[in-house]
């Protein structure tokens, strides 16, 4: 794939060549309540749509391109990254070669999304069959797991590991389904704990855990020492919950937050916007920019419960003539927010980075 950031640079061709030498050092303590929220971005902003796979549908087409990312997240006082699972596995056999870009350009690995995978290792699941429900698959995914916890998270530093759980059964998943996902990530969770690194399910609309019921049905099934959650939330508003309350009651499971805005008709809905109509008009919105989610509540909640982990932008790359802008506007509509609404002392959005 063509480098998808190379627009304008990142940085000034002298810092670039000191190796980020002479860029002043991430604020520490950026929320002005809570020292111990760290404020990162997932990869999907960086990237770009275009139409893909066998009915060409628009596909985000994430850059892999990470000395960039890591310099763009450097810009805009952001501490740590969370790149996607294909963003990442150019490492997979060199993990350190990751490490050494991180430690130099002093941003830190919040998480990974999802399982990277080599392309001869990806299983090819028949119609039907849903590894994570306890299909087809099954055993080989908990071995991938747990190997990738072991030889690539674990050398890297990374203490939870973001997971979708795969495609969402046609109807949603049954009870029995349900129970099967819950002895799935109780046994991954066992595995990849034994390596230091904390298994958290990300609730996702399209997902197994979309809809409040079966949220509830899989943190009432799966053990809290080994199984914990990345909260999304503009997935947990588009799922029909209140997030603010979701998050005040599991956050002693929580290791993770995903800002990510959405508009407010989908508030307090019973049937989930669909793909289709996504990819017609994103659902999703930069953090702030939709009105659909109650950032103040949930950032009390945060800080009065003194949450200790990852508040990080998990926003998709924009899309041509949707009305946002650039990725530099976005991110930059992002931090403004933080800024202004919430105070937290990200730093003023200035030249853009790309």
């Amino acid at each position: 794939m063509k480098p998808l950031l190379d627009r304008r640079t990142f940085i000034s061709g002298a810092v670039a060549a000191a190796g980020l030498a002479g860029v002043a050092a991430i604020a520490k303590g950026l929320d002005p309540i809570n020292p111990d929220i760290s404020f990162g971005t997932t990869g999907s902003i960086f990237g770009t749509w275009a139409p893909a796979g066998p009915k060409n549908e628009l596909t985000l087409q994430m850059s892999t391109d990470m000395p960039k990312m890591l310099a763009a997240c450097r810009q805009y006082g952001l501490e740590g990254l969370e790149p996607y699972s294909g963003q990442v596995v150019q490492f997979l056999d060199n993990p350190m070669a990751l490490k050494k870009l991180l430690d130099g350009s002093g941003v830190a690995l919040a998480s990974v999304g999802d399982l990277p995978l080599r392309p001869a290792d990806r299983m090819q699941v028949p119609a039907g069959q849903y590894p994570w429900l306890g299909g087809e698959g099954r055993d080989l995914l908990i071995a991938q797991m747990e190997r990738c916890a072991r030889d690539f998270l674990q050398p890297l530093g990374v203490t939870h590991w973001k997971n979708n759980m795969g495609a969402r059964p046609d109807g949603g998943p049954s009870d029995d389904q349900l129970k099967k996902l819950a002895d799935t990530a109780n046994e991954i969770g066992r595995r990849t704990l034994a390596h230091g690194v904390k298994l958290s399910l990300h609730p996702h609309i399209w997902g197994p855990m979309e809809r409040e019921h079966e949220f509830r049905r899989i943190m009432e099934l799966t053990d809290p020492r080994y199984v914990f959650l990345i909260l999304d939330t503009g997935h947990n508003v588009l799922g029909g919950m209140d997030t603010p309350r979701i998050v005040k009651e599991f956050l002693p499971r929580i290791t993770e937050v995903h800002l990510k805005d959405t508009f407010p008709k989908f508030k307090g809905n019973t049937s989930t916007p669909t793909r289709e109509q996504h990819l017609q008009k994103g659902v999703y919105a930069s953090v702030g920019q939709g009105g659909g989610v109650d950032f103040p509540s949930i950032f009390k909640v945060l800080r009065e419960d003194k949450f200790k982990g990852w508040a990080v932008f998990d926003i998709d790359a924009p899309r041509t003539n949707d009305g946002t802008g650039s990725i530099d506007d976005n991110i930059a509509a992002s931090v403004r927010y933080m800024r202004d609404a919430l105070k937290v002392k990200l730093p003023p959005p200035g030249k853009p980075a790309f």
